[in-house]
């Protein structure tokens, strides 16, 4: 039976082949679209059945349902800066869609990525709770796409045996060289200090903040990809999951743990934010993780943000390694 990964060469779907691999499992087919060469780097080394080029998915699906016992579902458009709703419509809302609809009529699990962007500003607080979906305002389309999908699942009367929509936080970690601009914080700050010896954080602009001391839930790739392995083969009740620590961290912490795990000094310069996102900028994020530590019964403790940024960078970063 074959392990299904959408998304396959990209930074979440790469470590969760990767994930499926240390299982033991090797009859894996990797979907994607295979044209950037920089990103298949992802896949080297890593045992898979098959390659399907997304365009061309379904069409294997029809022909292969059958022999498919789960699908994990990470292929999206995350480009926050992307405002052409068009894209995120067909790649995430519409692909996401007909993803949904097949595991259903063949009966397979699926866990599909969602995304804590769904929150916006928090208005809401970080609750996987689904009465607040529909209130829920995205501060872009990228999150607006994800929001929508889930909106969507959330009406559907058939669904697969199991389902869970995981909301991810701000990971981190390795396998995401390619997503230039959009790679995590711990990965710039690494080449900053790498190439210049200091970090550029942004100064606050919101009262009771200090500079640096924004806040986010940083999850490691690496308790990503182990939840989504527990809730694909445990299947507790399918619903929205969020997939952050728990714990909120300061960005100066992180950058803290970047330069302690190179050994060099702290040097922070703070530097303005961007007019242009400023009012949207979002000062804490935090993900409440009682549905799957109190009702899913996940028990592995998440790496701490310095312990995770000392892997990140002193076994994959230093060398340019992948996972």
């Amino acid at each position: 039976m074959f392990q299904v990964v959408t998304g396959a060469a990209g930074f979440i779907g790469s470590c969760m082949v990767n994930k499926l691999n240390n299982k033991g499992q090797t009859n894996i087919i990797v979907v994607d679209d295979f044209s950037n060469p920089f990103k298949n780097r992802n896949l080297e080394h890593k045992a898979i059945a098959g390659k399907v080029h997304r365009n061309e998915f379904f069409d294997w699906m029809k022909d292969h349902h059958s022999q498919v016992e789960a699908v994990y579902h990470m292929g999206a458009r995350t480009d926050t800066t992307e405002f052409n709703k068009d894209i995120f419509n067909e790649l995430n809302l519409n692909y996401s869609k007909k993803v949904w609809e097949i595991c259903t009529d063949a009966s397979i699990p699926l866990v599909y990525a969602s995304s804590a962007a769904t929150y916006g500003l928090g208005e809401y607080g970080y609750r996987d709770d689904h009465e607040i979906v529909e209130k829920l305002k995205p501060l872009n389309p990228y999150g607006e796409s994800k929001n929508d999908f889930d909106k969507w699942v959330l009406k559907q009367e058939k669904h697969p045996p199991f389902w869970a929509g995981v909301k991810f936080f701000n990971v981190y970690g390795p396998n995401e060289y390619h997503k230039a601009r959009m790679a995590s914080v711990v990965f710039h700050a690494f080449n900053q200090v790498r190439d210049t010896g200091m970090v550029k954080l942004f100064r606050s602009h919101k009262e009771g903040f200090e500079d640096g001391m924004q806040l986010r839930d940083f999850v490691y790739v690496k308790d990503v990809v182990n939840v989504l392995y527990f809730l694909m083969h445990t299947t507790p009740e399918s619903g929205l999951y969020n997939l952050g620590t728990g714990n909120a961290r300061a960005f100066l912490h992180l950058a803290e743990s970047v330069f302690s795990a190179m050994d060099k000094p702290v040097n922070i310069q703070y530097i303005d934010t961007p007019l242009d996102i400023r009012d949207k900028y979002q000062y804490f994020t935090q993900a409440d993780m009682d549905k799957l530590i109190t009702k899913a019964w996940y028990s592995t403790p998440f790496y701490t943000l310095e312990d995770g940024v000392i892997e990140y960078v002193r076994e994959f970063l230093v060398s340019n390694r992948n996972f």
